[in-house]
């Protein structure tokens, strides 16, 4: 299975603009910038897009990992934060945290845990991190 993303981008790093695309035209020439990246114009940037392809692929692996262990979840909503920072001449991205909550009819606590724990170690979007992913899982009744 191969999936793509693409861009176009036109003109200089600060006054240029780009567009991001997806196979599946989810996205179809959205606009990023500098200024979508590095301030608040509206458009995306690279690092909420590896937040929100992230978010669903451990959300993926998470509904599969409960449906294993015979649990069908109401709700589950997952939050990926990656942060950029200065990193000499550039900037490099020095964290992501995954959140998640969820209403599952009958898990208790320790179950819960131990599937989204393990749902983060499969997700590979996860994998493909090589930051320290930090993680909390709240499970609401």
């Amino acid at each position: 299975m191969k999936r793509f993303g693409s861009t176009r981008w036109n003109g200089n790093l600060r006054e240029g603009k780009g567009a991001v695309s997806t196979q599946s035209r989810a996205l179809e020439d959205y606009p990023y910038s500098f200024f979508t990246r590095y301030g608040d114009k509206p458009g995306t940037n690279p690092e909420e897009l590896i937040g929100a392809a992230h978010a669903a692929c451990f959300t993926m692996s998470f509904v599969r990992m409960l449906g294993m262990a015979n649990f069908v979840p109401e709700q589950v909503e997952s939050k990926s934060e990656v942060v950029i920072d200065k990193d000499g001449d550039g900037f490099s991205i020095t964290s992501v945290h995954l959140t998640v909550t969820a209403k599952i009819p009958g898990i208790d606590q320790d179950a819960f845990q131990s599937i989204a724990t393990k749902a983060k170690a499969w997700c590979p979007v996860s994998k493909l991190m090589k930051v320290e992913v930090g993680f909390d899982a709240t499970l609401v009744s």
